[in-house]
């Protein structure tokens, strides 16, 4: 019984990791071949939003 759980937990380890490669690699793909002109719209918004923000956390070097 212990094997069965234990070789279920590894193939269900293995389909997830490989779906997540899997629609990672198809979305980077996709946005390099289809994305046209607007590839980092969403990067550009997001810098644009936080343009001015303070940083917090950590100490500068």
């Amino acid at each position: 019984m212990v094997g069965y759980i234990t070789d279920l937990t590894i193939v269900a380890l293995l389909i997830i990791g490989f779906t997540a490669l899997l629609g990672v690699l198809t979305n980077g793909i996709g946005e390099r071949f289809f994305g046209g002109k607007n590839k980092s719209q969403f990067v550009d918004q997001s810098v644009r939003v936080q343009t001015g923000w303070k940083s917090v956390g950590g100490k500068k070097k």
